[in-house]
């Protein structure tokens, strides 16, 4: 009887378990793989160009540029070409989409609308505003570009601050939120078309010129700030990220009962949305939908979880802008189109499927 009563041997784990590891498995693999395929990318958008150029010229260079070498005379153009012109182009552009895709992604998540994107709040007519003005007032001095950036970026961040600190203050709902920052856009784009009205032919032409777009004048210094900007905020993000969750699917009170500090979070994260979005506005003009529509590419790819739908994002967002880049420098070359415009084509139609196949979250 003893025999009977002797302590079993412990039950193998639960299979339940092996699904759960399964689907974070094939998530890492989906990140695995977007990580290749942007790599891949970046190397290939290198390539493209009047200037016929290979595979082998881009790894030669990036090869000759970090380990150092001699190149030969026949050389030197092609390697001027692909590290003065052709990689702070493409870098700035994946940068600049990679912080404009996550950044849209804290939006949607902290406001609970997946039709919002970075210039909700009026961050993008505000810039447009700022550097307009700059334009207006330096006219063809030699500081105009910094200048121009500068004031993008205050004029941006000072509105989206003002926007903050009185929904802050009012303790206003979300709703009420993205009517502020609407009013705002309005106010923005009216001043702007002010100054476009009263400026002379060639001021106009540099006003509009800037709000299209464009990553053509990049330089290493611009990818170097637009970079670091990015590669500092994304783990910031993910630190977050369950608390993001939270909120995002769970709402702000079952969040609170998980011991998350809504208010403050919610004010902090969107605070590093805009600014993300400010700085790439700033040194690259409106670029609108990448904010909108990288998050969702990301979403059908990997899923909703913040944990891994952030890096994602990230990816997305830099392929997106950096595809449209690709298709500006080609379609009609060599004529450049504006990366802006070429997003918007992209972003218009699937902003319009995101309104018909929603129309839940428009309530």
């Amino acid at each position: 009887m003893t025999a009977t009563l002797e302590k079993s041997p412990a039950p193998a784990p639960a299979p339940a378990s092996a699904p759960a590891r399964s689907h974070e498995l094939r998530k890492r693999l989906v990140l695995a793989v977007g990580l290749v395929v942007s790599v891949l990318a970046l190397i290939t958008s290198v390539t493209i160009g009047t200037a016929g150029m290979g595979f082998g010229d881009v790894l030669r260079s990036i090869q000759v540029s970090i380990l150092g070498g001699t190149i030969s005379a026949d050389f030197a153009s092609s390697y001027a070409v692909i590290t003065q012109l052709r990689l702070p182009r493409v870098l700035l552009a994946f940068t600049a989409g990679a912080a404009l895709s996550v950044s849209g992604v804290l939006m949607q998540g902290l406001l609970r609308n997946p039709l919002v994107s970075p210039f909700t709040l009026g961050v993008s007519p505000a810039a447009a505003f700022g550097a307009a003005l700059v334009i207006t007032l330096a006219g063809t001095n030699q500081l105009t570009a910094w200048a121009t950036i500068a004031g993008a970026m205050v004029m941006s961040l000072m509105v989206s601050a003002l926007v903050l600190g009185i929904a802050t203050a009012r303790r206003m709902a979300v709703a009420t939120l993205l009517l502020l920052g609407i009013a705002m856009t309005q106010i923005f784009e009216a001043l702007t078309s002010a100054l476009q009205f009263t400026a002379n032919e060639n001021t106009l032409q540099a006003i509009i010129r800037w709000t299209f777009g464009s990553v053509n004048d990049a330089s290493w210094q611009d990818v170097l700030i637009v970079g670091a900007v990015t590669v500092l905020a994304l783990p910031l993000t993910m630190w977050f990220s369950k608390d993001l969750n939270a909120i995002a699917f769970a709402g702000d009170d079952a969040a609170r009962s998980f011991g998350v500090n809504v208010g403050p979070l919610r004010v902090g994260l969107i605070a590093l949305s805009v600014t993300l979005a400010a700085i790439v506005v700033s040194f690259c003009g409106i670029i609108g939908f990448v904010g909108l529509v990288g998050p969702h590419i990301a979403r059908l790819a990997i899923g909703a979880d913040h944990r891994h739908l952030l890096p994602f994002a990230a990816l997305s967002g830099g392929l997106l802008l950096l595809v449209a880049d690709a298709v500006g420098r080609t379609v009609i070359a060599p004529a450049v189109v504006p990366v802006g415009i070429v997003v918007a084509f992209i972003g218009g139609p699937v902003f319009i499927y995101l309104i018909l196949t929603r129309r839940n979250t428009l309530k």
